[in-house]
This record gives structure tokens, C-alpha cells and sequence, in this order.
């Protein structure tokens, strides 16, 4: 928890939109923090059912938060791996997410969200244009293991099943939760290269950063 809680403040420090170029060292803590995120979803009582995790075809990890000091806007980062046609995940690509109205209640500074992406079509609009999480494609409350007794094929089957620490979201209500959008930028630095989304997330052109492995390797074992 006071790792996660470290790389959150770090991370919401390197986001803000008046501060200088981003380093390598910021997309580095972001992917961390993404792992941190994921990592803390399985151990209490948000866990997603590995019934779930099992079919997921594409994973995205978000950190949102507030900009009070910014006159209100809102803003964040994320991570998305897919799983490939041998059923290997790929690389850990970072995008932008922004427009967060999910569990951003009064006094609440940020939401940790997991989307788990059922339709291998979907990570795929991210290459032209913005995703709108549910908007775009259809976007429910995923259950938790809490919940195991409840699911059912309609919610499992849905497009993405949202899940979020924040309270209030039942599983299979549909939901809205602001926007992703690609961060080549930050993938260049991230990955040392100049490949893009599409090549990281489909192709073999690149071998996994160190910094990026610890990741990967907790989606492997989540999804096995």
C-alpha cells in the first residue's frame, strides 16, 4: 500500500499539465504505478474473478485524478497490453485517459480503474482516434469475486467490464468512464523506439524493457 501510494503521488506530480517535458523516469513510475494498481485490485474485495481475467483479449490500466489547482480538469494515464493470436500478451502501452467522471465524488482525488476488453476489435480504435469507454463500445460494471455467484453470460460476454475501487457500480450496469487515447511519446521513450502503438501492441519488432516486465509477467499470471 505505502509503495502504491508513493508511485501514485509521483506519478500525479509528473502529470500535471504545467510541468516540464516528460522523462523517462515519468513513463517509467507510470507503468509502475499501473502494476501497483492491478496488483492491489487482487487483493481485497475489487479482485476480478479469474473466470474473467481468463477470456480477457486486451487489459487497460488507468489512474485518473482531479486537478483542483487546475480549475477542475481532469486527467490520467494508463497502460494496455492485448493478448496475441498464440495467446502471449504483449508489451505494455502507455495512453493518455482524461475526462473521468467515474468515482470522482466530492473529496475523492483520484480512481483506479481496470478495464477488461472482451472484443479483440477494440484496443484497435485506439490507432486513428480517441476511445470513449462506453461510448464506442459498449462498457459494463464487471462483477468480482464477491459476486462469482451472480455472473452470467450477457455481463461476461459484454464488450469491456469496467471494474473501480470507487463505490456504487453494480455489476452489468452500464457505464461511462471518460477517454483514452494513444501517448507515442511516451511510448518512445518508454520502449527505446520509434515504433508505434500498432507495431508494440501487435507486433515482434520489439524485446520487453526491464522496466516493463514486472508487469507483463503479473498479466501473465492473472490470466493463465
Amino acid at each position: 500500500m505505502k509503495r502504491l501510494l508513493l508511485l501514485s503521488l509521483v506519478a500525479l506530480s509528473g502529470a500535471s499539465l504545467v510541468r516540464a517535458e516528460v522523462t523517462r523516469a515519468d513513463v517509467v513510475t507510470r507503468i509502475e504505478t499501473c502494476e501497483a494498481i492491478l496488483e492491489g485490485f487482487q487483493r481485497g474485495p475489487h479482485a476480478i474473478p479469474p473466470q474473467v481475467l481468463q477470456k480477457a483479449q486486451a487489459i487497460v490500466i488507468v489512474n485518473q485524478f482531479k486537478g483542483a489547482f487546475l480549475l477542475g480538469i481532469k486527467d490520467g494515464y494508463g497502460a494496455i497490453l492485448v493478448r496475441k493470436p498464440n495467446g502471449r500478451w504483449s508489451l505494455p502501452v502507455l495512453v493518455n485517459a482524461g475526462e473521468a467522471s467515474l468515482g470522482l465524488q466530492v473529496g475523492a482525488n483520484a480512481v483506479e480503474t481496470v478495464y477488461v476488453i472482451n472484443d479483440p476489435k477494440v484496443p484497435r480504435l485506439l490507432f486513428k482516434h480517441r476511445f470513449n469507454v462506453g461510448v464506442d463500445a459498449t462498457a459494463v460494471a464487471g462483477p468480482k469475486v464477491a459476486e462469482t455467484e451472480r455472473l452470467n453470460r450477457e455481463i461476461l460476454d459484454a464488450p469491456v467490464l469496467v471494474y473501480t475501487k470507487s463505490a456504487g457500480l453494480f455489476a452489468g450496469a452500464t457505464v461511462k468512464a471518460g477517454h483514452l487515447s494513444r501517448s507515442d511519446s511516451s511510448n518512445f521513450l518508454l520502449h527505446n523506439t520509434r515504433y508505434t502503438m500498432p507495431e508494440l501492441l501487435y507486433g515482434d519488432f520489439v524485446q520487453p524493457v526491464p522496466e516493463v516486465q514486472p508487469l507483463m509477467g503479473l498479466v501473465e499470471k492473472l490470466t493463465r
